[in-house]
């Protein structure tokens, strides 16, 4: 029997490090992108303020980078360490887009950073900016391919389980590459990173003029990220929608789970604004709901249905018995490589194959699995409702919050007015944390939705792990927590520092970085013009 306080505690380990490696991942995309605008203005005026705003902000981009890729290179490793038969499972198609990542990540993005810091006083101008934009293009393709990965396991296409080797196998690679779940992902996860970097600009900026130091500076600073970030949280919303589409198509017990919706309603279907989920009675013991909009938004019809959490599971029991001809007909081809008939009844049932599999937590007989196994299966199918429903309606209501804080950012930007009311400063510092709420109850969203399965549909979870032991996991557990909450407190420290220091090229002269080239004598010592 398979022991779930194992699965459940490497679980809660991927997910840790996972969320603290995304504490610095959306800040980076945002600064990238940022430092490229405000370099080009540099380039473009030549005013020293705009080449002072892009090493000011490129330091704190510096030491959140470092700090992203040591907590990301603890991730890949933990599917070798906690997670050796997804390993082994799926590794020939999820392998390809992760070694992709590491080229982008290790040998370009790295390199670029390198010449971004140093080249100052080594490049022309032009030079320079070209490295910047390289940058920003790395940051986003790296984020590409794992997004391609991870979009894989939500909706695994362009493969085939080889029941010779025993692992899925690529098939058609642009089909991996142009999934619509990744695509759709990719640009919805690099928006919510772009409204984090111009959050991030705005906050720290608002503190500068509440103290009357750098003006010049953080009203320049506040005033693209308002443009900036303003675009992105429009995109966010957009490309959400466009997410949650591609969810009703490929993940429809997700997109039920998300919606607390335990049965099919007529087309089109409400939107439960609020609601108390009970997965014990599986039904609402309080429900608040907006007619017609849910249907709209998911199917963008007025007459087609969403599929209720129930009728899923009726689905999922069909699949499940189909499952277990699969495997049945599996152990006949192992056991006999030349039985065609065998091969012809596995290749009729392999794509159910996985739900078979889902029977392992019960029996190790999952040909023969008994009906009440067959229902306890097909109910392990429904991930946790309440905490999809509140992480999803959460992090929606941050997006909106975001929409209208960067639209009144924009607004008074065009009025000249970004410094003017303390009320206003106070409400960009406060408003902070926002973009990484929204983004890491998205996560929990996307991950969490997708559960029993570790690849969505084709291997369950508790059936990928390693067969590590409690104690083992217990003490990696606690080691990485300690390491990530002492990288976290490095960061902020760090950050505090630069952000005391301000930007000023004494400051910022890290061996080469203060840009002298560009400086005529004695300019670091000039007020802004």
């Amino acid at each position: 029997m398979i022991d779930m306080s194992v699965v459940d505690l490497s679980r809660l380990q991927f997910a840790a490090t996972a969320l603290y490696h995304f504490l610095f991942v959306p800040l980076t995309l945002g600064l990238s992108f940022m430092l490229a605008i405000m370099e080009s203005v540099y380039v473009m005026t030549g005013r020293d303020v705009w080449r002072r705003m892009t090493l000011f902000w490129g330091t704190c981009f510096g030491i959140n980078f470092a700090m992203g890729v040591a907590t990301g290179i603890v991730m890949e490793f933990q599917f070798g360490m906690n997670w050796s038969y997804y390993s082994h499972y799926v590794g020939d198609v999820f392998g390809a887009p992760l070694a992709i990542e590491g080229l982008m990540a290790f040998f370009l993005e790295a390199t670029f950073i390198g010449i971004f810091f140093f080249g100052w006083d080594r490049l022309s101008r032009v030079g320079h900016l070209a490295v910047t934009w390289l940058v920003a293009f790395g940051a986003n393709f790296s984020a590409l391919w794992i997004l391609i990965a991870n979009g894989w396991m939500q909706n695994p296409v362009g493969s085939t389980f080889n029941p010779d080797t025993m692992r899925m196998e690529i098939q058609d690679f642009m089909a991996v590459i142009f999934n619509p779940v990744a695509q759709a992902k990719f640009v919805h996860t690099v928006s919510a990173g772009y409204c984090t970097g111009a959050m991030f600009v705005m906050s720290i900026s608002a503190i500068y003029l509440l103290r009357g130091r750098h003006t010049d500076l953080a009203r320049r600073s506040m005033a693209v990220a308002a443009s900036f970030g303003l675009l992105a949280s429009l995109s966010v919303v957009v490309l959400g929608d466009e997410s949650g589409y591609v969810t009703t198509e490929h993940q429809k017990m997700k997109l039920a789970a998300m919606e607390a919706m335990w049965h099919t309603e007529a087309a089109p279907a409400g939107i439960d604004v609020f609601a108390v989920p009970s997965q014990e009675t599986r039904a609402n013991t309080y429900e608040m709901k907006i007619p017609l909009v849910a249907g709209l938004i998911t199917t963008r019809s007025i007459s087609t249905e969403v599929p209720g959490i129930t009728e899923l599971v009726e689905d999922a029991k069909v699949r499940i018995r189909s499952g277990m001809t699969a495997y049945a007909a599996l152990a006949r081809v192992k056991a006999d490589k030349t039985d065609a008939k065998a091969r012809q009844v596995f290749d009729a049932h392999w794509r159910d194959l996985g739900y078979g599999l889902l029977l392992k937590r019960y029996t190790d007989d999952v040909a023969t699995a008994s009906a009440d196994l067959v229902d306890k299966a097909a109910w392990d199918t429904v991930p946790d409702v309440r905490t999809l429903f509140w992480s999803f309606r959460i992090m929606v209501a941050c997006g909106i919050y975001l929409i209208a804080f960067f639209g009144l950012a924009f607004w008074l930007s065009t009025k000249h007015r970004l410094g003017a009311s303390r009320a206003w400063l106070w409400l960009a510092i406060l408003s902070l944390p926002v973009p990484w709420i929204a983004i890491e109850l998205g996560w929990v969203v996307a991950e969490y939705g997708r559960q029993p399965w570790v690849v969505e549909g084709v291997l369950p979870t508790f059936y990928a792990a390693s067969g590590l032991t409690f104690t083992d996991l217990a003490i990696s557990l606690a080691f990485f927590l300690v390491l990530y909450t002492s990288l976290a407190i490095v960061e902020v420290i760090l950050m505090v520092r630069v952000i005391r220091h301000g930007p000023s090229d004494k400051a910022l002269a890290l061996e080469g970085f203060a840009g002298s080239a560009h400086l005529p004598t004695g300019a670091a010592a000039t007020p802004d013009r």
